[in-house]
């Protein structure tokens, strides 16, 4: 395992109630995927070093995109097959946590119905195999749910208000498959009585995630990594929020394991603009500075939501969660993975 990813399992599994997995089965959906991998080494490092023999298993299109670390572990168990399809596992499953959905701006801008489809028909499939378990079920949603607020609005909290969202946008297939997952995460808590949390991510990256994906964080690594200068196509004055992964699995963890409530965003505390994050990179690399080429060009396939941050007092209040990494030190050590993986 890498050394990184170690430190943030470790620090990962002291700051949560993991006993309670001890022994039991937990299944992941897009474990290829960085918070699906993520969630699976955590539960890798526990079985490896704390004997807690927890049953993985990991639910992957393609068997070939799965990290090397799980192929030969007795604990762990692979499925492959597409979440659109109909569940057929055998044995007790007691966790799922549903991480299967494109990620990319680009597929969501080329595939925005089978984007729709893997959020709805996926989480459907997952619900019904929760039900069948009677599994506590974990969704991972996110900030676009909450769509374009109005002026009045520039936090987002878990109790609303929601903005805008237009249905008749192809690009917001995303933000409306996530918004009909949610509703089936609580539809089914309340008919039938199943424990179902949701969690909703802002921007979030670090180990495992693709630089060619092209989100506007990728799009920058990978400058950095080929020590290409970033060139902005516009003015970066676009605020975000960036959370470091381990701080997002990290939350994962305590709204699955310790929350009362269903519903929580994860978000890191400071705010920055595209153009600061630039300028981050830009002094984490050796030879890359930042360039102006501003034409006013939208990113690619990039959500037309401008405005809206995630609040992330709620889990701080009732789960005590809070960040451990700010954006230099968690993009620094993202650098120092990827230059080691790609090496």
């Amino acid at each position: 395992m890498n050394k990184i990813i170690y430190e943030d399992c470790m620090q990962i599994i002291h700051d949560n109630d993991v006993e309670k997995l001890r022994n039991k089965a937990f299944l992941i959906t897009g474990a290829s995927g960085m918070i699906g991998s993520y969630i699976a080494y955590v539960l890798k490092t526990l079985n490896d070093n704390f004997e807690m023999n927890i049953h993985i298993i990991l639910c992957v299109r393609d068997k070939n995109k799965l990290k090397k670390d799980f192929l030969n572990d007795k604990n762990v168990e692979i499925v492959v097959q597409d979440v659109k399809e109909k569940f057929n596992i055998e044995g007790n499953i007691d966790y799922i946590v549903h991480a299967a959905s494109p990620a990319s701006p680009k597929i969501m801008k080329d595939n925005p119905f089978e984007t729709n489809v893997a959020n709805t028909v996926g989480t459907y499939n997952t619900l019904m195999l929760a039900k069948e378990k009677k599994a506590t079920f974990l969704f991972i949603s996110s900030r676009e749910i909450y769509g374009e607020p109005s002026n009045e609005v520039s936090m987002f909290t878990e109790d609303g208000p929601l903005g805008q969202v237009n249905p008749l946008i192809p690009r917001n297939c995303y933000a409306e498959g996530k918004k009909a997952a949610e509703n089936m995460c609580v539809s089914i808590h309340d008919e039938y009585g199943i424990n179902t949390k949701i969690v909703r991510l802002a921007h979030t990256y670090g180990p495992g995630m693709s630089i060619r994906d092209g989100r506007v964080q990728a799009d920058f690594l990978n400058n950095v990594l080929h020590n290409e200068d970033i060139v902005m196509k516009s003015d970066g004055s676009k605020v975000r929020t960036y959370t470091y992964i381990s701080d997002a699995v990290n939350g994962i963890f305590k709204v699955l394991l310790s929350s009362n409530d269903m519903v929580y965003n994860i978000s890191d505390d400071k705010e920055i603009t595209i153009k600061e994050l630039a300028l981050v990179l830009v002094s984490l690399s050796q030879k890359s500075k930042l360039v102006m080429e501003i034409d006013n060009s939208l990113e690619k396939g990039s959500a037309a939501f401008t405005k809206g941050i995630l609040s992330n007092a709620k889990i701080k209040r009732e789960l005590n969660w809070k960040p451990k990494y700010n954006v230099y030190d968690g993009f620094k050590r993202t650098i120092e993975y990827l230059k080691e993986v790609d090496s």
